[in-house]
């Protein structure tokens, strides 16, 4: 699993009741994994599906199709304080960590808040997925970003199959009038990362208003492409917020718009969002019995944690060393530890029960690429096997992003030059999966070393806008700068001395 800076370091208590059964619930977005009656995770899967419909048929966004293996994974676990346990943190009541390999979200079954619902949550989470799943070559500043992902959070399921965005926040209504708190020219260039906590609950609410403000109305949607145009245009801060108005105006505006009697919503009809196709199965005894370590794994381990983590997915797959599920956890987390060999292993003892498993097909290969870095007098030929492993993973899910991801870092990681069709692999694995970060950053250096610098530039602008980038949206920004005053071998000089920019195509 992808190393993290934070987790707590105890077991997370996620375990299963004795009586109860995990369930898996397989539509064509998502997969999702929940200790409950299948029924009741039938119907969780079936509303996600349904609200991916609805966000398409708003924003007239295609359905194309998805890798099995993209879907986003969402993990259901008892309650907050278990959210909490695995992100370190309080106060998180749910999250998302967009990844090529695998996109996951953890959610509570059981909320603190009825305005802030497990569901809301993950819808929110989920809007940001589709927001740089679909529109990952555009650059949405944070506000957008943020507003569109309270716009359609707030939706609403009834049970003739109606569904209902752009309903009012709840949640986010103490901070509807927060203007004197936080102005429209502060609000417009603002990463809530960096404000306060009332500023933080001015920005969501404002940021949402403003976007049901400028999306249900022909002329003001007009007026919010030009806006966008402008910023991806590379205009000034002032010259793209001048395409909306003037700021002090805009509150104003906004103020007498939230204040009207009643405030218009999109109602969809059961005929707009069919019911999608739900897979639902009970998971297998060594499914279920690893789950609450795979949650752990999944979630992200440090280097201090991986090795408890590791002995933990040991014990609990011992007993099972012919299900495919279990011995594909305990690949991810032997190789977590540092333990290659196990993991070479365990992944070949998964693909003897599965030899279908995209995922055992790559944890061979990371595990072989790992044992011959590790040898200095590995031969050609053995970083050649390890790399058949990646190009037979893309040959099971030519649409999947990680195996492409790694072909390329196994030339890096051998100290060769990466060939051609491996660079080209990776900038079409960043088209895949756009919302990946790390990977953009390494699309963007492999396109500034082919001297396209028009194209790096790009890649590098959402990746600088995103409102949760931290020193990757700002390396990316400050990359930008590089390429509009010394052209590509500027910003490349400038990515090949620093670690945070350095283009090792790994999994972070």
């Amino acid at each position: 699993m992808r190393i993290r800076t934070v987790i707590a370091a105890t077991a997370l208590g996620l375990g299963a009741p004795a009586t109860a059964a995990w369930q898996e619930a397989s539509t064509r977005h998502f997969i999702v994994y929940s200790d409950d009656k299948p029924e009741r995770v039938r119907d969780f899967a079936t509303k996600l599906e349904r609200f991916d419909k609805a966000i398409r048929f708003l924003r007239n966004v295609a359905d194309t199709p998805v890798s099995p293996n993209a879907r986003v994974t969402v993990f259901v676990v008892p309650d907050v304080s278990s959210v909490e346990r695995l992100i370190g943190q309080s106060g998180v009541a749910g999250y998302y960590v967009p990844r090529a390999s695998q996109s996951v979200a953890f959610v509570p079954r059981a909320s603190r808040s009825s305005d802030l619902s497990a569901l809301t949550v993950l819808l929110h989470e989920y809007t940001h997925h589709f927001t740089f799943a679909n529109w990952g070559s555009t650059a949405l500043p944070a506000w957008l970003v943020e507003g569109l992902a309270e716009y359609h959070a707030a939706a609403e399921f009834a049970e003739d199959g109606t569904i209902t965005l752009g309903v009012v926040a709840k949640a986010r209504s103490y901070g509807l009038l927060g203007d004197e708190v936080l102005p429209m020219r502060r609000l417009l260039v603002a990463q809530p990362f960096r404000l306060t906590n009332v500023e933080t609950a001015v920005f969501y609410a404002r940021s949402w208003l403003l976007t049901h403000y400028l999306t249900t109305d022909k002329e003001r949607r007009v007026r919010l492409g030009r806006y966008i145009l402008a910023v991806n245009a590379g205009k000034s801060s002032k010259d793209a917020i001048a395409e909306l108005g003037d700021p002090k105006a805009i509150d104003q505006e906004l103020n007498a718009y939230v204040r009207k009697r009643s405030i218009s919503a999109f109602v969809l009809p059961a005929s707009a969002v069919p019911v999608p196709q739900v897979t639902v199965r009970a998971l297998s005894a060594g499914e279920a019995a690893v789950m609450p370590a795979r949650i752990r794994s999944t979630n992200g381990v440090t280097r201090k944690t991986a090795p408890a983590v590791a002995e933990q997915v040991r014990r609990l797959a011992a007993p099972y060393p012919n299900d495919a599920g279990a011995q594909n956890v305990l690949a991810e987390a032997e190789y977590d530890a540092g333990n290659h060999a196990a993991a070479q292993a365990a992944a070949e003892r998964a693909l003897a029960a599965d030899p279908k498993s995209v995922h055992a097909m790559m944890y061979a290969g990371l595990a072989r690429m790992a044992l011959t870095a590790g040898d200095k007098a590995a031969s050609a030929d053995r970083w050649k096997e390890a790399r058949r492993w990646f190009t037979r993973a893309n040959h099971a899910d030519t649409e999947y992003a990680w195996p492409l991801q790694m072909f390329y870092a196994s030339f890096v990681a051998a100290g060769q030059v990466p060939t051609t069709n491996a660079q080209n692999g990776l900038v079409y694995a960043h088209q895949l999966a756009p919302f990946d970060a790390g990977l953009g950053m390494t699309a963007a250096y492999v396109l500034l070393k082919q001297d396209k610098a028009q194209a790096a530039a790009a890649v590098l602008k959402p990746i600088a806008y995103n409102p949760h980038g931290g020193n990757l949206a700002q390396a990316a920004g400050g990359l930008l700068a590089l390429i509009d005053s010394g052209g590509s071998k500027t910003a490349l000089a400038a990515m090949e001395k620093g670690p945070a920019t350095a283009a090792t195509g790994g999994t972070d």
